[in-house]
């Protein structure tokens, strides 16, 4: 595993059992590939279950453009409820007597929020408000004031419907807050909701379906679940680069642009289709590099 390790760059989609943190996944997997560095793209509560995106070595520069993926949740909510931390992690206290939606009225209530919307986070999130985390000033008993944030709800249909229970089917952007869709949601409808379940099903292309199983993933078995870094970018604009230009480019040098200019990042590939990393114009007709990947230069 040591050689393997030198020169490691590489993703891993792995499902996340509830329970741990997604920092706990992620111990796991570092104690697999020291000293590779490792890091994962897009938390998962201890709660939650499901895809989550760990990248190894230098892959780790591309996280941002894997949590920049559209995201699909399958989310379970109780209704006639409401919890200090909108899921049943938190005091949940059950409505008097609430009213008991239909579910055509639950369906008419999630094309309301289907599209682009403001939604307002979470007390208990990650969010800095004046340099501290607002979960930590909730735990204090003060109320953090978050802003509403645009984010954007590509799909939002009623799987299951048997009151109190309402499974959701989500496909949504990045920095949506499920447990807070499923409260706007239940919110429009004169009455609260918390989460009960949650289970992220897909990253963009990172599917469930496809995903290894953390408690079965050692040494041996890792090799075998390793993804090409070029997954996280697979969205990006293509360019193909000769080996000289490569060369060029790892060596922090400008290479000629052949192409209509673009203003957004591209993906570059070398000669064998190999990822070699970010790019983009520094000048209309000059390509810089914005991350390099690392390569293993035993061959050369």
């Amino acid at each position: 595993m040591r050689s393997i390790v030198s020169s490691l760059s590489a993703l891993l989609n792995v499902n996340k059992p509830s329970g741990i943190t997604s920092r706990d996944a992620v111990n796991r997997v570092q104690r697999l590939v020291r000293p590779a560095k490792v890091g994962h793209a897009g938390t998962l509560d201890p709660l939650a279950s499901g895809v989550l995106v760990i990248a190894i070595g230098s892959a780790t520069r591309l996280i941002e453009f894997v949590q920049q993926l559209p995201k699909r949740y399958r989310a379970t909510f109780l209704l006639g409820r409401s919890s200090t931390t909108e899921d049943i992690e938190g005091e949940v206290t059950e409505l008097i007597e609430p009213p008991v939606p239909t579910r055509d009225e639950i369906e008419s209530a999630a094309e309301r929020l289907t599209g682009a919307i403001l939604q307002r986070p979470p007390a208990f999130s990650a969010l800095k408000v004046a340099g501290r985390r607002a979960y930590q000033l909730a735990r204090r008993g003060e109320t953090p004031e978050l802003a509403p944030r645009p984010v954007t709800i590509y799909q939002l249909s009623v799987v299951g419907y048997e009151y109190p229970v309402m499974e959701l089917d989500i496909r949504c952007s990045s920095g949506t807050y499920v447990r807070s869709l499923g409260r706007d949601l239940a919110e429009s409808l004169g009455t609260a909701a918390v989460m009960s379940a949650l289970c992220r099903t897909a990253i963009g292309g990172f599917r469930i379906e496809g995903a290894c199983e953390l408690d079965a993933l050692d040494a041996a078995s890792l090799p075998g679940h390793l993804l090409p870094p070029a997954k996280a970018v697979a969205h990006l604009r293509r360019h193909e680069l000769s080996a000289e230009e490569v060369r060029s480019l790892r060596q922090g040098r400008p290479v000629p642009f052949r192409h209509e200019r673009s203003d957004e990042l591209f993906a570059g590939y070398g000669p064998a289709g190999e990822l070699i990393g970010i790019l983009s114009l520094s000048q209309p007709d000059l390509i810089t590099s914005e991350r390099i990947l690392a390569y293993d230069r035993s061959g050369e």
